[in-house]
């Protein structure tokens, strides 16, 4: 497999108009055949058929509602009686329920969270064995990155129920976070209030600017700092900034988290606490991080609070289709407030920028495994996988692979300039 010619056949129907639009030469396979003779959309042509998917006044308006199969796919597949008393309901019944009638997919995740990790959980509790809690550590493993981008789209967007269900759409997270690796209100308070505000710069507890980004030491660092010391530097970043309430409340949900682990491994049920609580919060940690480097690996040193160019783009598989359209991480910089539906539209109607910026946009390969390549210093992997835009295509790929090499250097730290 070439990756800079692969379409997956797995991809979005919205990733799939992307690529179309961005190459010149589309593959469906690893084939030198064209997928299709149908002519070639343009930009805005592109644009608007996504902006029409997601418009419920539309014909072609799609939602989402499950993250394995598309609709359309579901329409050509399921039996007609299916679609007429199982399907065609339970999508009017979701998207009444749903802040955004495009998430069905919201819906369908939190009733499969509850009718089967939650009450797994409580059954370890209270009959705890072995081959059990083993089990429901796998299914954690298999839950946590999309539920992570479902409590993404939640802190985001104040929500992802109708206003109406409120009450369970504010609760929901105490009881599911904990069991999938988090701890209470830390996502919010280190994502919404500190990251975004900080965005990879400087006096983000989390950028990766003062790393090599292909260094397998910088690595362990990065990730030993945040899994040890967070819940002292986050409360004190606020701390600094004069914000005395978020230090508390980011303080307080964080040890209150901790010491509830600690009640219920010594006094309850310690394995069980073991499985549905330890090991996803420490698996959690290190997967935020490892995340968050391929996210940022990448800060052009010629101005790196761009978000243009200290975030990048992906049209991939697991990064789109598993994890709400994560992978369009630089729209999301540019406009956190923006709905997971809108990246791939909004990211085709700025697409010139993007070249003008020197944006980096990616096929191919997600961001753990853009982690993986980098600590490998694999550069030619990631050249093949970047598709070119702007001066990029007048490169070869060996200058794309010393741009990217360039991107991941250390920026000297400001504590250091000071004592020359």
């Amino acid at each position: 497999m070439d990756p800079a010619t692969y379409t997956d056949p797995q991809l979005t129907v919205a990733d799939r108009l992307v690529i179309d639009a961005l190459c010149s030469d589309p593959r469906s396979d690893g084939e030198s055949k064209p997928e299709s003779s149908a002519p070639k959309l343009s930009a805005e042509e592109t644009a608007q058929k996504i902006h029409n998917m997601n418009d419920a006044s539309h014909p072609d308006f799609d939602p989402m509602v499950f993250q394995l199969w598309d609709t359309p796919v579901l329409r050509a597949t399921l039996p007609e009686s299916v679609q007429r008393y199982v399907l065609d309901p339970y999508m009017k019944w979701a998207r009444g329920i749903a802040r955004f009638q495009t998430d069905v997919v919201m819906v369908t995740h939190l009733l499969l969270y509850f009718t089967t990790i939650v009450p797994s959980g409580l059954y370890l509790f209270y009959n705890f064995t072995w081959l059990h809690g083993v089990l429901h550590w796998a299914m954690q493993l298999f839950y946590c990155g999309a539920f992570t981008l479902l409590r993404h789209q939640h802190i985001h967007m104040n929500g992802v129920l109708a206003p109406k269900y409120w009450i369970f759409d504010t609760l929901f997270p105490y009881l599911l976070d904990p069991m999938l690796g988090h701890t209470w209100n830390s996502y919010y308070y280190h994502h919404i209030k500190h990251h975004h505000v900080e965005g990879n710069g400087a006096h983000d507890l989390s950028t990766t600017m003062f790393y090599d980004r292909d260094n397998g030491f910088d690595f362990a660092c990065y990730v030993g700092r945040f899994f040890f010391f967070i819940w002292a530097e986050l409360p004190l970043y606020f701390w600094k900034k004069g914000q005395i309430s978020n230090a508390c409340r980011a303080g307080f949900w964080e040890l209150s988290d901790y010491a509830s682990i600690y009640l219920l491994y010594n006094y309850v049920n310690a394995r069980a606490t073991l499985f549905v609580l330890l090991l996803p919060l420490l698996v959690m940690r290190c997967g935020l991080m490892v995340g968050n480097w391929g996210q940022h690996a990448f800060v052009d040193p010629s101005d790196p609070d761009s978000d243009y160019l200290s975030s990048i783009t992906l049209i991939d598989v697991p990064s789109n289709r598993f994890s709400f359209n994560d992978g369009y991480h630089t729209s999301h910089h540019l406009n956190p407030r923006r709905h997971w539906r809108d990246h791939p539209e909004a990211f085709m109607k700025q697409k010139d920028r993007y070249a003008a910026e020197k944006a980096l946009v990616f096929r191919n390969v997600d961001y753990i495994f853009i982690t993986v390549h980098l600590l490998r210093k694999n550069y030619l992997h990631l050249a093949k996988c970047l598709i070119p835009i702007g001066d990029q295509v007048h490169m070869t790929l060996d200058e794309r692979a010393e741009m990217l090499r360039r991107r991941t250097r250390r920026f000297p730290h400001p504590s250091a300039k000071k004592q020359l």
